[in-house]
């Protein structure tokens, strides 16, 4: 506030209360509508004001939206600006490796552009490449849309991806075959029977993706279909961008993650989970245990329309037939 008169216009506008409930001033403390408030806050710069550690927030931060990793100051933005040109063309020849190398190869051809996978097997290699009259199903906490890829690269060896609102041109570039859900528990269930009758399967219960370390709620319709259950506890980082998304294009998704000099992932594949022993939300609820102690991530019963709600509004339905 400014001018001589300045106390006068405050009084008009109050529209006759007498007390405000909170004041702030900055600099300048000598602000007449001090006066008036209950309570006085005079907020004094600081220079070598420091971010709040995560530590420390009121509430954790699990959901946030976005693309760039890094805050956008003129440095990094310049930085993203200029990288942008080179990352198309880098994630070009990363989808085009990805289609045409054989499942032998793949893992040492993605090496040579700049993709870092590491995978620990704590069963035997042996064990887990041995083919069984009984395909293998494969459960993965959610981080981007090329976890399964990652898997089936890790595994050298085609899988079959679980998916529900991916776009059509994710499908059309996926190097390994992808089956949809329709969210009817019936339905769905009888697909992944089905492709699990054919060969080895991923699945992905959180049914979306969390940047964060937390695991949302699981969902417990994988220990139906099958006997021999293999938990993967996945990790991964990348230096630019976020490979997920809530309210921008999902199509690009895959492209973003791509589009890091070097994107990271880390698969721990642990031991074999029998399917029919226990009910199918302790088979659910142990597997989200045994991968969150796995890679220090807390286990959470927030579920995708959890997610959805607080960052776009809506219950992220595929609104596809």
């Amino acid at each position: 506030m400014s001018g001589s008169r300045r106390l006068e216009a405050l009084h008009a506008a109050m529209a006759g209360a007498e007390v405000i409930d909170v004041g702030l001033c900055g600099k300048d403390r000598d602000q007449p509508f001090m006066s008036l408030c209950a309570e006085r806050y005079c907020i004094t710069p600081q220079d070598a004001a420091q971010p709040v550690p995560r530590s420390e927030y009121p509430k954790p931060l699990i959901f946030h939206d976005g693309r760039l990793v890094a805050l956008p100051t003129p440095l990094d933005s310049l930085i993203v600006l200029l990288w942008i040109p080179f990352g198309v063309v880098l994630v070009t020849l990363r989808i085009l490796v990805g289609l045409s190398s054989p499942y032998k190869l793949c893992l040492l051809c993605t090496a040579a552009t700049g993709v870092r996978i590491r995978a620990q097997f704590h069963e035997p290699r042996s064990d887990a490449a041995t083919r069984s009259r009984s395909h293998t199903l494969f459960v993965c906490n959610h981080r981007t849309l090329v976890d399964p890829v990652i898997i089936s690269t890790a595994l050298r060896r085609k899988v079959t991806a679980v998916t529900y609102s991916v776009s059509r041109l994710s499908e059309l570039i996926s190097p390994i075959p992808t089956i949809r859900l329709r969210r009817d528990r019936f339905e769905d269930g009888a697909r992944m029977r089905s492709s699990l009758g054919h060969g080895d399967l991923v699945v992905c219960p959180e049914g979306t993706t969390c940047r964060e370390p937390y695991l949302l709620r699981f969902s417990p319709l994988f220990a139906e279909i099958a006997e021999d259950i293999v938990p993967v506890a996945v990790t991964n980082e990348g230096s630019m961008f976020y490979g997920t998304t809530v309210r921008g294009h999902k199509c690009l998704d895959s492209f973003f993650f791509l589009m890091n000099p070097r994107p990271f992932y880390g698969l721990d594949f642990l031991a074999k989970v029998p399917g029919g022993q226990k009910s199918k939300y302790d088979v659910a609820n142990h597997i989200q245990q045994a991968i969150g102690r796995t890679i220090g991530f807390e286990c959470t019963n927030l579920t995708r329309k959890d997610k959805y709600r607080m960052l776009a509004g809506h219950d992220g339905l595929d609104p596809r037939k």
